[in-house]
């Protein structure tokens, strides 16, 4: 039996549509969600991405405004843009677009970020929480791909997960989430000695490395679900093509759902991004309310 295709679009929908209510909740409690969008220099391999940031903010009620500086801009103009932006107390999320320009680390501008303004959930105290299981404000698109395996029929407890790639932001959060929630988790990267020895032993597989089909069918448990996180383009007899790092049609003779590319974790990603918002607000209208409430009344 073909595997069931996993319909990222169908979760993203429901998500926006919960965000959607609880924005129009803050917009009533005056605190209506703001996120900025910066990015500099050569904005032309970030415009789909804030386009789509775009759409999905404008469908759950949250106000977005992409921002665009030159190249040249420095490192401390952009440290100062942040400060002002982290005082703003109107703007609640801050997005940086990458790429930026090689004078500029991108980490370097995470950890400007506020944590409280984090919606993207890379700054090191949003990725260090999820070590103590404190989900806050958690990296996207390891808490989208996480999300999509809650919603299939699997007991997350004593769940046997393999993760192949083990970056900072995707495969290593993934784990600690899915520990977290009681899974087994074995974490794969390019020095393991055999990958199909673990995922072939796994109940849900999580893929995030960059590799075009990476993961075949015969890698696979029969059954398993295969989250399949990464975005490759490849060139094909009819043209350009976004594949993931699994190879689809393999995979899909044995797994028992996966998800689609595109289509599978992307649009969870950005409707998770919009719930960050959210969430991101209301912990900004709470700490404003402790920090500034009147108690001689």
């Amino acid at each position: 039996m073909r595997a069931a295709l996993i319909d990222g679009k169908s979760i993203a929908a429901d998500m926006r549509a919960e965000v959607a209510k609880d924005a129009a909740a803050l917009s009533d409690a005056g605190w209506a969600p703001k996120l900025v969008s910066i990015s500099v220099g050569d904005t032309a391999a970030a415009e789909l991405y804030v386009r789509n940031q775009q759409r999905s903010a404008n469908s759950a009620g949250v106000e977005f405004e992409a921002r665009s500086y030159p190249s040249e801009t420095s490192l401390e103009q952009m440290t100062g843009i942040l400060q002002g932006l982290n005082a703003d107390p109107r703007v609640n999320g801050i997005i940086i677009q990458r790429p930026l320009p090689e004078h500029i680390p991108v980490k370097v501008l995470q950890k400007m970020v506020h944590p409280l303004k984090d919606v993207e959930g890379m700054h090191p105290a949003s990725i260090g929480n999820i070590v103590y299981n404190d989900l806050a404000l958690g990296p996207c698109t390891a808490v989208a791909a996480v999300e999509i395996l809650k919603t299939l029929p699997m007991d997350m407890e004593g769940l046997n997960v393999t993760v192949i790639g083990h970056s900072e932001i995707v495969g290593k959060p993934i784990a600690f989430l899915m520990m977290g929630l009681g899974a087994t988790v074995t974490v794969c990267h390019h020095m393991t000695r055999s990958v199909a020895m673990h995922s072939r032993a796994a109940d849900a597989v999580f893929v995030a490395v960059g590799k075009p089909g990476l993961v075949t069918g015969d890698m696979l448990k029969p059954g398993a679900a295969l989250i399949d996180i990464g975005i490759n383009r490849i060139e094909t007899p009819e043209g350009g093509k976004t594949v993931g790092d699994a190879d689809f049609d393999s995979c899909a003779e044995v797994a028992g759902w996966i998800t689609p590319v595109p289509g599978g974790v992307g649009p969870v990603t950005v409707a998770t991004l919009m719930k960050n918002a959210v969430l991101a607000t209301r912990m900004q209208m709470e700490h404003y309310r402790d920090a500034y409430a009147r108690t001689d009344i």
